[in-house]
């Protein structure tokens, strides 16, 4: 009888168990696009930062890759990672919302919305862009740390949040119009492109050679984007290396830039060939990683 009570007692525990499990590995799937995309972007940040350094010189001031990196070279190596602080929060944030964000809110509007998938995956993009926005003020902090005008006025990332709070709020987020414009549109082109991309790709039957494919997709359409939408991170990096004073508008600066740089574009595009290379490099390594880490979680 005792054996025979035991046994019937069993069954209830184990159905508990797996209903106690049950919301907990819910969440984790809900939750796993947010989780890979903000590793895939510690990862690139991480590998890419010099790179992106020198490439900010060359918004910033139009000098050639040389000159940009003989600047960081008087900087000293101590200084090769100043300003890390700012990208690493923001990219980790904003790219954890770029991919999870897409996800959920492409799921949402085909359920409550009728019309075709390119559009509800459109929209989906356009919001996430915009809800990345909302962390511009990193970015912002990024551009004056970078910017060795700044650097005797703060040495770190906290030091310069402080100087820009006597301004008020706004002046956080100063160049906000191109961070919107640039983060809507590239990540419509961004999701949009990725997967027909992908087809046109030699089919990969090993892991190995699905990585490989992600990191040539994500590579691509990341050079596309950034020669794209070069000239608008030129304007805001100009915006927003300003501290205090007249808020600009976006063709305001550009025209100013333009006037600057003799009205030639390859003064414009200073720069380009290496955010090429670098976003190659950044996208590939983002795209590669969400998608393994997709696989694995």
């Amino acid at each position: 009888m005792v054996d025979s009570e035991a046994h019937e007692k069993r069954p209830p525990i184990l159905t508990s168990s797996k209903q106690d499990l049950s919301p907990h590995i819910a969440n984790v799937g809900e939750m796993k696009h947010y989780l890979c995309g903000c590793c895939a972007a510690f990862n690139n940040v991480a590998i890419t930062f010099p790179i992106q350094k020198v490439l900010f010189r060359q918004q910033l001031y139009g000098i050639k890759t040389r000159d940009a990196v003989l600047q960081l070279r008087r900087d000293g190596f101590r200084n090769l990672y100043r300003g890390i602080l700012p990208p690493l929060m923001q990219k980790t944030t904003t790219l954890a919302l770029m991919f999870g964000l897409y996800e959920d809110l492409s799921c949402l509007l085909r359920k409550h919305i009728s019309t075709p998938e390119f559009a509800t995956r459109s929209v989906a993009a356009v919001l996430a862009g915009t809800t990345e926005a909302i962390f511009t003020p990193l970015e912002r902090v990024q551009t004056l740390l970078q910017d060795h005008k700044h650097h005797d006025k703060f040495t770190n990332t906290y030091q310069a949040f402080k100087a820009l709070k006597c301004h008020g709020i706004r002046e956080y987020y100063r160049g906000l119009v191109p961070v919107l414009f640039r983060n809507g549109f590239s990540n419509v082109l961004f999701f949009g492109l990725r997967g027909p991309i992908k087809e046109h790709l030699p089919t990969a039957k090993t892991h190995s050679a699905h990585l490989v494919n992600d990191f040539i997709c994500g590579g691509l359409l990341g050079a596309m984007l950034g020669i794209l939408f070069f000239p608008v991170n030129v304007v805001k990096t100009r915006m927003q290396s300003q501290i205090g004073g007249e808020f600009q508008s976006f063709p305001k600066v550009f025209q100013k830039i333009w006037l600057e740089r003799d009205r030639k574009l390859t003064n414009l595009f200073r720069g380009a060939h290496l955010n090429y290379h670098r976003s190659l490099i950044s996208w590939g390594i983002i795209n590669a990683t969400y998608e393994f880490l997709l696989k694995i979680i």
